[in-house]
């Protein structure tokens, strides 16, 4: 059984007469990389700033090893990292001396290392507000980082980042997990989050619409799995020939694709029918419903778990 290492129980955050988060309850497993999933005023910052110590809840507990965030705050800060949107640093301040700064508040040794790890070494002594955006984001993940905190939060992370940035991001992240961090992984980029995360959690109007692995959130939608095949003979092509398990269907150049909830039945009916006609099959690929497709079908009708 996987030990619960973050406990989200009946959680509510109201700004005034505004119901920002109503009662949503998860846990994330110690080691896990948590996706927090939602189109913008679902509650993900909410929920991540309570969860940090930055505001107090309204109603339910959250805990974080055991540790109430609001009341114990000062017991939580090392074992916690967070990467904000908004990095909040003085303007004059350089890259080695947010490292040396950040890693004395942690009693650690400065992690100069992860400056050069995340591209910014050359930086080391330019001032904040000279970086550039992705600079300063590279910054801020390397002291969120430098202290090997137990749970980090990671909100956005790799927006603004180009794409060398977002591939040594990601193989930090696995590196921490391997080493036991959990992560909470905030984020807009759909195939981020079905890539990098163990479970996931959707938010929807202050509500948990939707929670678990990738794999099991997209097979309980309607979204249709895309076949595409190319043959070397065109037999499925002229004259075009669909099959009963097919709802619709496109050609795409000398493709035809075919989209079907009964993978099985028409992968069947497409190779008898290139059989019959003695083609030969140059390429076929089969792309279920991705993570994106299911949020999209979630956020669309407002549905709610």
């Amino acid at each position: 059984m996987a030990t619960a290492i973050v406990t989200v129980k009946d959680f509510r955050k109201q700004y005034g007469s505004f119901t920002a988060v109503d009662g949503i309850s998860f846990e994330i497993h110690e080691g896990e990389i948590f996706g927090l999933l939602g189109p913008n005023g679902a509650g993900k910052t909410s929920t991540l700033e309570c969860l940090e110590g930055l505001r107090k809840p309204d109603g339910g507990s959250l805990q974080i090893a055991g540790l109430n965030p609001a009341a114990e705050s000062q017991k939580l800060r090392n074992l916690i990292g967070v990467q904000l949107q908004a990095a909040g640093l003085p303007e004059s301040i350089t890259p080695r001396e947010a490292m040396r700064l950040f890693c004395s508040y942690h009693n650690v040794a400065p992690r100069y290392d992860l400056l050069e790890r995340l591209g910014i070494s050359e930086k080391s002594q330019t001032q904040f507000y000279e970086l550039s955006a992705g600079q300063q984001r590279r910054l801020v993940l390397a002291l969120a980082v430098a202290h090997d905190p137990k749970v980090l939060f990671l909100d956005e992370p790799t927006a603004g980042l180009d794409v060398a940035s977002r591939v040594e991001l990601h193989s930090l992240m696995e590196e921490l997990q391997a080493k036991g961090t959990t992560i909470l992984l905030a984020t807009h980029d759909m195939a981020e989050a079905e890539d990098m995360s163990d479970r996931v959690a959707i938010l929807l109007k202050g509500k948990l619409a939707a929670i678990g692995t990738p794999m099991q959130i997209t097979a309980t939608g309607a979204g249709l799995t895309r076949i595409s095949v190319r043959t070397e003979c065109d037999s499925l092509l002229h004259p075009v020939i669909t099959f009963p398990s097919v709802q619709h269907f496109k050609v795409e150049e000398q493709y035809i694709i075919y989209f079907s909830q009964n993978v099985g039945a028409t992968l069947a009916d497409i190779m008898a029918s290139i059989n019959l006609h003695k083609d030969t099959i140059i390429d076929l690929r089969v792309e279920r419903p991705s993570l994106e497709d299911r949020f999209l079908e979630i956020t669309s009708r407002g549905g709610v778990r």
